[in-house]
């Protein structure tokens, strides 16, 4: 078996992942500075959300065919120069059109770093190990966005937007650096033939959902507008005619094989149930905060550290108990804590205390760093080594259509239970009223989170250890 710097890999990998997910979300905090700023409306402003989300729904679905046509080194290198050039022009940004440029180069940078690393794992580690490794994965995809909001408060608070991007830019390049003295080539280049009808057709189908349902969220003309609408319509045409290809390719661009293993589809459920309860859940709690409760953004990034701390400090030991006791004594008992806490949750009012809902965060948290990490090792552990940069593709590019998904149907029912409750008081724009209004509509988006949770545990009762059998020729590599 071929010996690997392991460390030094996975240090380059997660320092750069961090920073990525880091500066995606601590730029959610400044929304609102922003309007102000550069003059623009909300939904202007929520394009940096929106194209950040839309470009990795774009190129994820063709990080498999990346991973056979560049070397691990190549890939890591693009990945960086990408997210290295778009942060220094967000850190520069003069108006909203450089800070839109800069998102973009910033999600691609992303978009090819996530899979990159899963697939990193998935071939230097052995199977007994990798519940752990992807455990530090879990660690820097949880972590980074929690710190990013409180972070992103106090550099608001005392600096400018700014220091968001001039923050991330050193440890970027001391990522890259690490990257190139360590970082070996893990993958074999195949160089599969290149389909361009299969890039249309993913290009148009997954950006298309993506688009829809971001704008469905965006709570102007709601599901009902002809935008919204014809992107999911054509997008979803669009996915149709990609899958039908991509099943009659003898070199699919996104491997469809990968669901033929059992393991692998209980695994994709529960982590896009987990990518949904997150998401709905974690848009939702800030604006009740924020909006029922009256807290700075400040107070609502600091609530919400010590659970997303304690998720991201989890995650590597809940790996390591899956490496020693497989996933169904994990899984299990986390979707019934975050049923539990989703249950408290959809009650919580304006008398609620802070430390109940803090502690209601935390451990919900815990439930998730149970489930998450767990059930996607145990799927990818089934695929064959060919399968991995396709498992990893799919993985990666359904959890952000299942993250937009939930957040549009979390803020729509969000709207709506505000609105009935509105329309039936006598005086709706008083603001004991309007906060009222926020606690329904809350409540309302925590319940649909506790029924995906529901149906997630129904499905982690399917859920087996799998013995990899492929383990001898993946050491080989």
């Amino acid at each position: 078996m071929k010996q690997y710097n392991t460390r030094a890999i996975m240090a380059s990998l997660l320092i750069c992942g961090f920073v990525g997910m880091f500066s995606e979300t601590a730029l959610n905090i400044a929304i609102s500075n922003l309007m102000d700023v550069f003059q623009i409306s909300a939904a202007t402003a929520q394009w940096l959300t929106t194209g950040f989300l839309l470009t990795l729904g774009i190129l994820m679905p063709m990080t498999g065919l990346l991973l056979q046509w560049l070397t691990t080194r190549q890939l890591f290198i693009v990945s960086l120069a990408s997210s290295i050039v778009g942060t220094l022009i967000a850190a520069l940004a003069l108006n909203f059109e450089m800070l839109m440029v800069a998102r973009v180069l910033q999600a691609a940078g992303m978009g090819l770093l996530i899979p990159l690393m899963f697939n990193t794992i998935l071939v230097v580690y052995p199977p007994e190990q990798r519940g752990a490794a992807m455990g530090f994965v879990g660690l820097v995809i949880m972590f980074a966005p929690a710190t990013g909001p409180t972070v992103a408060g106090i550099l608001i608070e005392y600096l400018t937007w700014h220091y968001i991007f001039w923050l991330s830019l050193p440890f970027l390049v001391i990522g890259l650096l690490i990257g190139l003295k360590y970082l070996e080539n893990v993958t074999e280049v195949t160089r599969p033939r290149i389909d361009p009808l299969s890039i249309i057709l993913s290009t148009i189908g997954f950006g298309g959902v993506v688009f829809g349902f971001s704008k469905a969220g965006e709570g102007e003309g709601g599901w009902t507008s002809a935008i919204v609408l014809s992107s999911i319509v054509i997008g979803l045409i669009a996915l149709v005619l990609f899958t039908l290809r991509q099943m009659l390719m003898r070199e699919p661009m996104m491997n469809l094989h990968v669901f033929k293993y059992p393991m692998f589809i209980v695994g994709l459920l529960l982590v896009l149930s987990c990518m949904m309860i997150i998401l709905s859940s974690m848009i939702i709690l800030p604006m009740y905060l924020q909006n029922g409760m009256k807290l700075s953004a400040f107070a609502t990034g600091l609530m919400l550290l010590p659970g997303s701390a304690l998720n991201g400090i989890l995650s590597p030991r809940m790996g390591r108990l899956f490496d020693k006791y497989g996933p169904k004594w994990l899984v299990i008992p986390g979707l019934v804590i975050v049923a539990v806490m989703l249950w408290f949750f959809s009650s919580i009012s304006v008398a609620s205390s802070i430390a109940f809902i803090v502690a209601l965060h935390i451990g919900l948290m815990i439930g998730i760093s149970m489930v998450w990490m767990p059930a996607q090792t145990n799927g990818l552990n089934q695929l064959p080594p060919e399968l991995y940069p396709h498992g990893t593709a799919v993985m990666n590019t359904l959890q952000q259509v299942a993250g937009a998904i939930g957040t549009a149907i979390a803020i729509s029912i969000l709207t709506s239970g505000m609105e009935k409750y509105l329309i039936s008081s006598p005086v709706p724009s008083e603001p004991v009223e309007m906060a009222k209004a926020m606690m329904i509509g809350s409540q309302n988006v925590f319940m649909f989170a506790m029924i995906v949770t529901i149906i997630g545990l129904a499905v982690a009762f399917f859920i087996r250890r799998v013995i990899v059998k492929h383990a001898t020729m993946n050491s080989m590599h």
